[in-house]
């Protein structure tokens, strides 16, 4: 904070501010002010505390022991910026306004051999901390260099510090040789034609029906966009796109939240959702999620449930007022909810700039509600005091 220049105290400054006076100390003032946010400002440039716009796209919060902890991926300039040449950065906050740049929190690396090898694809990364264990635990969406979006896996890393170094552990093709716990019987006694032509009403039916999960029971199912929630009781579920994108699946993590307890389950089967958020309140679970349109934005899709495992109900989209069918130009990618303060919630979205990554902006809203339902309306700008 910038405290008031006595008459007495400027006989001590030096000569040029003397000459200067006013104007030197005012552009002082304005310089470190700017470096000070007050309010969120969603869709424009959000610098941390070294005046850098916050690279941390995808991304997700932890509280910690009343610190905020973002991670999000580290994009850089150009086309090739959506691959991952950095890795997962962290910031940290303490007001989520002014965020401090906590370096790189699981880098790529160079080993051609590695998984994560400078070049793949690290997209979405969530932490959450594990009080059994004392580790921090991080999951992400990766593809392997080289090979698009065909591997669809998700990975995992841990660390005894929140803002990492986190070591890579492994990836997965969740579910591998396990039967969703709704359509077991039917799905492991059902034949499909594989040859079916893709999106005619008999392949879409099949798709419902569990095409898909069938087709990759062996080897286990795709993993694309991603999230992790944690419910009160500590049980930790990690919620993903599969089956070509058509329909997420929702897993049980292991009591360390590494691995999958083989409890699973699909739900709006053929919906072609991606970009799932999930939060919780009074009992009821909301999960958040967009279409598929790749990097261009539509309308965000809501669902309700009293039950994590379902049946997921439709709301429609929450947004509310002008570009409320495209989600204000961003993507859904995760759900703050604030400890402190009653029924109050923070939506995160991202604005993709596919042409220069680096470029991308964040969209953040809060979220209300009439009745039940979740309300997001535009604001240009706004800050914590309107919970």
């Amino acid at each position: 904070m910038i405290k008031t220049i006595t008459i007495a105290a400027l006989i001590f400054l030096p000569w040029w501010m003397a000459v200067f006076g006013f104007a030197g100390c005012g552009w002082i003032k304005e310089k470190e002010v700017s470096t000070i946010n007050r309010s969120f400002l969603p869709g424009q440039r959000w610098f941390d505390t070294d005046s850098v716009h916050i690279n941390a796209h995808g991304g997700g919060i932890l509280l910690h022991e009343g610190v905020y902890y973002w991670f999000g991926e580290h994009k850089t300039a150009g086309r090739g910026g959506n691959t991952a040449l950095v890795g997962i950065r962290c910031y940290s906050s303490k007001d989520l306004y002014n965020w401090k740049n906590e370096g790189v929190a699981l880098a790529v690396e160079d080993d051609t051999n590695s998984e994560i090898v400078k070049g793949s694809v690290m997209e979405r990364p969530k932490v959450i901390y594990n009080e059994k264990s004392g580790k921090f635990v991080m999951w992400f969406h990766l593809e392997l260099k080289g090979q698009g979006y065909r591997a669809a896996r998700t990975a995992v890393a841990v660390s005894d510090r929140v803002t990492g170094p986190y070591q890579y552990l492994r990836s997965y093709r969740p579910n591998a040789g396990v039967w969703p716990m709704n359509g077991h019987e039917d799905l492991s006694n059902m034949r499909f034609r594989q040859d079916l032509k893709w999106w005619t009403p008999e392949w879409m039916e099949a798709v419902k029906l569990g095409l898909f999960v069938k087709r990759d029971f062996e080897k286990g199912q795709m993993s694309r966009d991603m999230t992790v929630f944690v419910d009160d009781d500590g049980t930790a579920y990690h919620i993903h796109a599969s089956e070509e994108n058509l329909t997420l699946h929702i897993s049980e993590l292991s009591d360390d939240y590494t691995s999958f307890t083989e409890k699973w389950t699909r739900i709006l089967p053929g919906g072609h959702n991606e970009a799932p958020a999930m939060f919780k309140r009074h009992n009821k679970y909301y999960l958040l999620a967009s279409g598929c349109t790749g990097w261009k934005p539509n309308a965000a899709r809501l669902f309700v449930a009293e039950s994590i495992w379902g049946p997921w109900q439709p709301l429609g989209n929450p947004c509310v007022g002008n570009d409320a069918e495209l989600t204000f130009h961003a993507q859904s990618t995760f759900v703050l909810p604030l400890k402190d303060r009653k029924d109050a919630y923070i939506f995160m979205g991202d604005r993709w700039v596919p042409e220069n990554p680096i470029d991308g902006r964040y969209v953040w809203l809060p979220i209300r509600f009439e009745g039940d339902k979740p309300i997001i309306r535009w604001q240009n700008e706004w800050d914590l005091s309107e919970f």
